[in-house]
């Protein structure tokens, strides 16, 4: 109880945050209806409970059963075993990841079907089930994360010369979703099983970060290899917001519960079933640690379906209005300053943003201060969203004129930054982006472009999330310089933060 408690208070802080700012533009400039300031206040409800338990039960369940599946891989000693295992984990993680799902069906409803659901769901889970391989391959051959992401980056802007304008954005936030409040504490926890066998326990810890970053390269390249494929171009779409509301406050929640839990359900089996199958022979564990994972699991399983209902039945139709409605006042300074904040405080809600800073503060020993990585990606993911702002508002501004000096610069740091925070910066990229980006943030940028007369809901509104993925890449990197200098004055060279 005590530990969850402690959850409870860190949750409510991240939430309120948020809904301060949105009850100070429902009273200011953005006026939104009872009814659905309502939904949004219950929303941040659900939101903080079900982020309170969905942290405690990563801690009992989808971490350990990482960490085993890690462990049993690694001590296999069998490249088949890591090669299959990386390509049926990855696909049926990401099948199930509720973000994806989430902007799967955004992009199912906002082009009429023109892009189906499962077309994209499938396709990037394949995606993910490749780059998973790859990068546990990675870990084992101890190849040098900073070549690797060369070589991939080098390989998303060749494809990207040959896809369709729509596609990238999709592509680029297709990669941003799949890292999401499921999908990035188990891969997590993999990497620190696979990693944690090793020898060396610098090389160790500096593996435990950097496969999130390359799983998060899979959607980017499957996505674009499938528009060049189908030839898709020139898809149009719109964003309906209905800033009048005359319906039941609790019908989103009681509709979308079910919806939610039945995905969820499904998120978890997979996982479930691998771990009851291996506990015994492979795991070796008891009864009392099975107990404990499966109580884990359910406490993962609750805190999903109440954090998800929260973000879709509550945050989300508001996210649209107060984009639509900033957009309309047309006041580019305060669109662009609402951007900004919006970016800065919803971060600080993102549930897997906490699993990955308590990890970095637990591998480095505390070298590498979980508020301080919090800071970093505070301030980079807010100026990603008031960017993403700027590029709704110019028609010329394109996605790639962000995203390829972006890549570039994250691309060269990672020949001069300590290793360890090269892994911490683009495992970071990915975490940034999960559900309350994936709905929210997305909504948000979704209402402003449908706001803004001559941009383009598909080409505009979509994006976001890449952008989202991309700061931070830049601003922990620039974090880990600022380590190696004071390591430097401080005349004492640490382990964690040199190479």
């Amino acid at each position: 109880m005590r530990i969850l408690l402690h959850k409870f208070k860190d949750s409510a802080f991240s939430v309120i945050p948020i809904v301060i700012l949105v009850l100070i533009l429902n009273f200011t400039i953005s006026p939104i209806e009872t009814q659905q300031l309502i939904r949004f206040l219950i929303g941040a409800l659900f939101i903080i409970l079900g982020l309170s338990i969905f942290l405690m039960g990563v801690d009992l369940g989808i971490d350990e059963i990482g960490q085993h599946m890690g462990d049993a891989i690694a001590k296999s000693n069998k490249l088949i075993v890591v090669i299959v295992a990386g390509l049926l984990l990855g696909f049926f993680i990401s099948v199930a990841e509720p973000d994806l799902h989430i902007l799967a069906g955004q992009i199912d409803k906002v082009t009429a079907g023109a892009v189906s659901k499962w077309g994209i769901v499938i396709i990037v889970s394949l995606g993910i089930a490749v780059l998973l391989s790859a990068g546990l391959l990675r870990i084992v051959y101890n190849f040098g994360l900073h070549k690797m992401l060369t070589i991939l980056y080098g390989i998303i802007f060749v494809i990207a010369l040959f896809a369709s304008p729509e596609f990238i954005s999709i592509s680029f936030d297709a990669s941003g979703a799949t890292t999401g409040a499921l999908t990035v504490p188990f891969v997590l926890a993999l990497a620190v099983g696979v990693s944690a066998l090793k020898r060396d326990s610098r090389a160790s810890e500096k593996d435990s970060f950097g496969l999130v970053a390359i799983v998060s390269t899979g959607p980017i390249i499957s996505v674009m290899i499938m528009s060049i494929i189908i030839g898709a171009e020139d898809i149009t779409g719109s964003v309906e917001v209905e800033t009048k509301d005359m319906g039941s406050i609790f019908h989103p929640f009681i509709y979308k519960m079910p919806v939610i839990a039945y995905e969820i359900f499904f998120a978890l089996m997979p996982i479930l079933i691998v771990f009851l199958i291996f506990r015994k022979r492979v795991f070796k564990l008891g009864r009392h640690q099975t107990k404990d994972i499966l109580i884990g699991v359910l406490y993962s399983f609750v805190g999903l379906v109440l954090l998800l209902t929260g973000v879709n039945a509550g945050f989300m139709e508001v996210g649209t209005i107060v984009g639509f409605q900033i957009a309309a006042l047309e006041n580019d300074f305060l669109l662009i300053g609402a951007g900004f904040l919006l970016g800065l405080l919803t971060i600080l809600a993102e549930p897997a943003v906490y699993v990955l800073t308590d990890q970095i503060e637990s591998v480095t020993s505390g070298y590498v201060k979980r508020r301080t990585v919090m800071g970093a990606l505070a301030i980079g993911v807010g100026t990603s969203v008031a960017l993403s702002m700027i590029r709704i508002l110019v028609p010329d501004l394109d996605l790639w004129h962000y995203l390829l000096p972006g890549y570039i610069i994250a691309v060269i740091l990672t020949y001069i930054v300590p290793k360890l925070f090269v892994g911490i910066a683009f495992d970071s990229g990915g975490v940034a982006s999960g559900p309350m980006t994936a709905t929210f943030i997305l909504a948000f940028a979704q209402g402003a472009a449908e706001g803004i007369p001559g941009a383009d809901v598909i080409l505009d509104g979509f994006g976001i999330i890449a952008m989202v993925a991309l700061t931070p890449l830049i601003t922990l990197q620039i974090l880990g310089l600022v380590y190696k200098v004071k390591t430097r004055k401080g005349g004492a060279e640490n382990g964690s933060g040199n190479q």
